[in-house]
């Protein structure tokens, strides 16, 4: 049996043997027409990067959490809008780091006099601020975020020139997923339920989310109406009873929410869900379970669900 391994260690395995590593389903890089330099395809066209840069800004929590798994300190990153400073996982790791705005709201003067030599980020995010952002520095954008976290890390780190590195990292994740769910005896028997709470906002997290993609790695299936294919679905507090499930997780997203999950968690209503009832709904870090979208995050995941799963 494969014996569970923290974060560091598989990515420290990762480094180690990413050079000898295969690609996996990545399309090779392209020379550049004048040969100076690799041609990156991604959600906006095509962006030449010569060399391996140095000077990395990222405009999402995703791309932070990509660039320090590979062992690249970004220069600049952005704040999620409910945060005053980075979330706890990722602040020690990034260090003396240049804050330059929030998600979606990123301060292009600051990005500029960090003088980037690429910039990460993703249509979703910052679609809007393309052309002024490749202006300043090769721009290289993922579609989307969430479900997709595990393409948009092949892409950054295709963009790093850390491909082998990255593929090793995702595989290293997925054996300890599949490990994970295979120490609980069937995990397709358990379902689990996510539940968010956002500022005047209650949500059901679907399939079609980052925590939906790790749940699945580790073969646990969902109550019937989280098996959709998308990203979340809102629901009233007098709904609650549909976040029910064999086992319940929830979080919430900045100070106001943590308060309105706290009304909702000293209610009546609430001991009326069977998993309460149970004993088996657990609080759980925003900040890695949804706010995460990366490598790290979901190896920190693994640790929660191994914590919380398996030994009792």
């Amino acid at each position: 049996m494969l014996r569970p391994r923290r974060l560091l260690a598989a990515i420290t395995a990762a480094l180690a043997l990413g050079s000898a590593a295969a690609c996996g389903t990545s399309a090779p890089d392209q020379p550049a027409p004048n040969g100076e330099g690799r041609v990156i395809t991604h959600a906006k066209g095509q962006t030449t990067i010569a060399g391996t840069p140095q000077r990395v800004v990222v405009l999402d929590t995703g791309e932070l959490d990509a660039t320090l798994a590979l062992g690249v300190k970004p220069v600049g990153t952005v704040l999620p809008d409910a945060n005053k400073s980075l979330q706890p996982y990722l602040a020690d790791k990034a260090g003396d780091i240049e804050i330059v705005g929030t998600i979606g709201s990123p301060n292009l003067e600051k990005i500029a006099a960090l003088k980037p030599d690429l910039i990460l980020s993703s249509k979703v995010r910052d679609d809007e601020n393309y052309e002024a952002l490749s202006k300043i520095a090769p721009t290289v954008f993922a579609e989307t975020v969430g479900k997709t976290w595990k393409e948009n890390f092949l892409l950054d780190a295709d963009a790093l020139g850390k491909k082998a590195e990255a593929q090793q990292i995702l595989d290293s994740y997925q054996q300890r997923a599949a490990e994970i769910g295979k120490q609980v005896g069937d995990p397709a028997a358990q379902r689990i339920s996510m539940l968010r709470f956002i500022p005047g906002d209650i949500r059901i997290y679907d399939k079609g989310s980052f925590i939906g993609t790790i749940l699945a790695d580790t073969g646990f299936s969902r109550p019937a109406g989280q098996e959709v294919d998308q990203t979340h679905t809102k629901i009233s507090r007098e709904q609650i009873s549909q976040a029910d499930g064999d086992r319940l997780f929830y979080a919430a997203y900045g100070d106001s929410a943590k308060q309105q999950m706290n009304d909702v968690v000293n209610s009546v209503q609430w001991t009326t869900l069977g998993a309460v009832r149970d004993g088996k709904a657990v609080e759980v870090p925003d900040d890695t379970w949804f706010l995460g979208l990366g490598p790290i995050a979901a190896n920190l995941v693994l640790d929660d669900l191994q914590k919380h799963l398996t030994q009792h």
